[in-house]
């Protein structure tokens, strides 16, 4: 009776390490899987769902124009011609300040709040002296700042609407 235990033993070991095995290479698998499946629904959105992300190169030449002076209010990229739309005076000041513009060409305007004075910001392009707001513009794709206009009001919309 014992021999006849002990080859029951045995043969359980034998399925038990082998239950084991194939459990862990289905947990395996199934977290190899997983892996691949969330990085090829983040790989096509490494731009984190805008099309503003190539202004984020635009960040530190913008923040130096306002030489680190205020809070960064929001960073968009416009074509010249939906610029003109969307902010006239600021468009035809860009222009009156000797900035070449083609409906294609590229800028990123970065808003920044806090209180701004036209002489503490570099290439200052209106006749504003001060206000609690500075729009920074740097052509895109050459990363060179363009100007800073200062304004009392944004002229564009610069902050997302968040939900719950």
């Amino acid at each position: 009776m014992s021999s006849r235990a002990v080859s029951s033993g045995a043969v359980s070991g034998v399925v038990t390490t082998r239950r084991r095995g194939q459990v862990r290479a289905a947990a395996s698998t199934a977290t190899v899987a997983l892996a691949l499946l969330l990085g090829a629904c983040t790989s096509a959105r490494s731009n984190l769902g805008t099309s503003d992300s190539s202004c984020y190169r635009a960040l530190p030449v913008a923040t130096a124009a306002v030489h680190s002076h205020g809070r960064l209010l929001g960073i968009h990229l416009f074509t010249e011609a939906k610029l003109r739309s969307l902010a006239p005076h600021l468009s035809a000041e860009l222009i009156a300040n000797g900035m070449v513009m083609h409906a294609s060409t590229t800028v990123c305007a970065a808003a920044f709040t806090g209180a701004f004075v036209r002489t503490r910001v570099e290439k200052p392009i209106d006749a504003r002296s001060s206000g609690k707001l500075a729009v920074v513009v740097v052509r895109e794709p050459q990363n060179s700042l363009v100007g800073t206009a200062i304004f009392r009001r944004a002229p564009l919309h610069f902050t997302h609407t968040h939900l719950g």
